[in-house]
């Protein structure tokens, strides 16, 4: 450090120090000179301001109160019709409690006047000159509110009086109607200088000098106790119906003056501006401690943050090249940070993390992403999209990425951030989730097929006993020959033959049932899917004594066809069938036991089941647990039949509801499914008798 700035007496040193002070001096000088200049153009600026809001308040209270002016010869107007000594004293209310109306006429639609009142107390207006020759403005203004329908202000004009003086006065003319025909005009003439004096406000009075002027700047009258300096000048217009004034204010005194204040400006100023500098050089060395601290919590606080994310951060500038990577990301691939941005500047082309089958088709995919700004709008790259990246170790998953745009803070777009989602644990919890829902399923139709065991039973008896009797019969006729043997023996052993097909296919129905394992979608015709469940349905229809009825809507005659997993749908189908017989097994009479499946379009892209039942219905705490899992109302019920179809029904995209039958008895189960390509009349039909 040089010497000069150590040694008091050294000349360089003093010199310097003067400088220092000078430098100081000018700038505290600069600093109260602007002080000064900010004081007076601010007193300035208030002053101004003031006589603004005069010249607002006093147009504002003008107007107020020739609109009240107005709203009292209206109601004049009204009590046209009552005794001329009413309607004169109503008058002569009206002049004196309105300031500025002077007089009021009553005139006919030829303009000729009819009724007068003068304001006591004010010399009358029309002596030096007629009002005849005055009433020009009348008559305009009354042509004016005929046309309108309504009050209007004619323009002012000056009617002289016998001192040599006069005054500035317009005329508001009000129509007259009766039974909605004209009926003449009430004129009133109302003083500009009376009511600018009841409208400016005493306190301003001797501050102010307030005018009324022509726009094109005449005076037509003034207020105030003394004359305007025209330092600050303000304006207002007053707009009335038919008539437009500007009102002007001009303050009576000029620009403040500095020399009293000077002094104590000066001391006030220097001191205030060096406490200040104190405090701005104090608060600016604390601001920027804590900013320091601040930036180093919130580093430190997002590196710990991102450290911590289950989700892969990476960065990557627009030539591809990975810049930044989280530990959650380097876990996920198996690479530290350190490998893939040495990788990406070998070959920035080419990341490690992808399958090397995929390698082409990626590379492609990230020339379009980071061509130009990305290659997709910005709203388009915050989309999250799917693919599949490669471990350290080879391992392949899949992973769900949500890249944004990297802009720096000069807004200057830099590369791309990107949110990586290993989807790993995921696909495993889904596989999981679909084999349990799989053998749920399965071991619902087991259990169904459990249930129904004791009516397989009972339906195959029938066949197997007429089975017996029939060998029996034909052992009969074989110990016992004679001419018709042959014959009765063809007879019996063809009846053998219908009843073992018979039983046949009941067995046949329930092995499909149960054996049915594919779960693909296909399209085929309702009759097909209440064919397959039908045997099944009837089976439990004979033991309770019920009918089953069909009805298909078919348009044009061909029968609807849905797309869906044919083996979930049967047992749809079967579950709420089921439902419904038993509904009816115990409290409906067995005439009325009938079972209807129905099947409708709904719109051109669904097609609706229903499964209607004459049981009880179903009770409203029973309604609202239906669906629940292995909630049943049956003792030897597992609860999981209706939970099971609303599942299925929702897998292919419909919807499983329930409510009172068509006719308000019994319950209705309906579901929903895709429609498919409508089918001619199928060669096989339902038959809808009862069973």
């Amino acid at each position: 450090m040089p010497r000069g700035w150590l040694l008091p007496g050294s000349g360089g040193g003093r010199l310097r120090r003067l400088a220092l002070w000078g430098a100081l001096l000018a700038l505290l000088t600069i600093g109260q000179g602007l002080l000064l200049a900010l004081t007076v153009r601010f007193e300035a600026e208030r002053a101004q301001d003031e006589a603004h809001d005069v010249a607002a308040e006093t147009a504002t209270e003008l107007k107020r109160g020739l609109l009240r002016g107005m709203q009292g010869l209206q109601g004049l107007a009204l009590d046209d019709g009552v005794s001329p000594q009413a309607w004169t004293s109503a008058a002569a209310a009206l002049v004196h409690q309105r300031q500025g109306i002077i007089r009021v006429e009553v005139r006919d639609n030829q303009m000729h006047i009819l009724k007068t009142a003068d304001a006591a107390g004010t010399p009358p207006l029309f002596v030096q000159m007629a009002r005849s020759d005055l009433e020009v403005e009348a008559v305009v203004a009354c042509a004016a509110a005929r046309r309108q329908s309504a009050p209007v202000f004619s323009r002012s004009y000056f009617v002289p009086l016998p001192d040599g003086l006069g005054h500035e006065v317009m005329d508001l003319c009000i129509p007259l109607q009766q039974a909605g025909r004209a009926a003449g005009y009430v004129v009133g003439s109302i003083s500009l200088v009376q009511a600018l004096e009841a409208a400016l406000p005493a306190r301003q009075s001797r501050r102010y000098e307030v005018s009324l002027v022509e726009p094109d700047g005449t005076r037509l009258a003034r207020e105030g106790a003394l004359r305007g300096v025209g330092t600050f000048v303000a304006h207002a217009v007053v707009d009335l119906p038919g008539s437009t004034f500007q009102l002007r204010a001009n303050s009576v005194s000029g620009r403040p003056s500095l020399v009293p204040n000077l002094a104590t400006a000066l001391v006030l100023g220097l001191s205030v501006t060096l406490f200040a500098l104190v405090l701005l050089l104090a608060r600016d060395g604390r601001r920027r401690s804590q900013a320091e601290q601040a930036l180093a919590e919130a580093l430190a606080f997002r590196k710990a943050m991102e450290d911590s994310l289950s989700t892969g951060l990476r960065a990557r500038d627009l030539q591809g090249r990975v810049t930044y990577a989280n530990p959650a990301f380097c876990a996920m691939v198996g690479f530290s940070s350190e490998e893939l941005q040495a990788a990406a500047s070998n070959a920035p082309e080419m990341q490690p993390y992808w399958p090397p089958e995929s390698a082409r088709e990626y590379q492609g995919r990230q020339k379009q992403r980071l061509a130009g700004t990305g290659g997709r709008h910005a709203a388009d790259a915050r989309e999250g999209f799917e693919t599949l990246f490669m471990r350290k170790n080879g391992e392949r998953f899949p992973v769900m990425i949500y890249e944004t745009p990297l802009v720096n803070g000069e807004g200057r777009h830099t590369g791309w951030m990107s949110a990586v989602v290993d989807l790993s644990a995921q696909r495993r919890v889904d596989d999981l989730a679909r084999q349990q829902q799989e053998r749920l399923q399965a071991t619902a139709r087991l259990a169904t097929v459990g249930e129904m065991a004791s009516l397989l039973s009972h339906e195959l008896n029938q066949p197997l006993a007429a089975i017996s009797s029939y060998a029996s019969g034909s052992l009969n006729l074989l110990e016992e020959p004679d001419a018709a043997t042959p014959g009765l023996l063809k007879q019996g052993l063809q009846r053998i033959t219908e009843q073992a097909e018979r039983a046949g296919r009941v067995i046949q129905s329930v092995h499909n049932f149960v054996r049915r394992r594919e779960h693909q979608h296909e399209t085929l015709s309702v009759d097909l899917l209440l064919e397959a469940v039908l045997p099944l349905v009837r089976l439990q229809a004979r033991k309770s004594g019920a009918r089953i009825e069909i009805d298909i809507d078919k348009r044009q005659g061909k029968v609807p066809r849905v797309r869906c997993d044919r083996t979930m749908v049967e047992q749809v189908l079967l579950n709420l069938t089921r439902n419904g017989i038993q509904a009816m097994e115990s409290d409906t009479d067995p005439a009325q036991r009938v079972l209807t499946l129905q099947v409708r379009h709904n719109q051109d892209r669904w097609v609706m089941f229903s499964v209607i039942d004459l049981g009880p219905g179903v009770p409203a705490d029973v309604a609202a647990k239906l669906f629940t899992p292995f909630f049943t109302t049956r003792a030897e019920g597992m609860g999981l039949g209706l939970s099971l179809c609303r599942t299925v029904i929702e897998q292919h995209g419909g919807a499983l509801d329930f409510g009172p039958g068509p006719a308000g008895k019994g319950t209705e189960f309906r579901f929903t499914l895709p429609a498919g390509r409508v089918l001619e009349n199928s060669e096989t039909p339902l038959s809808a008798a009862p069973v």
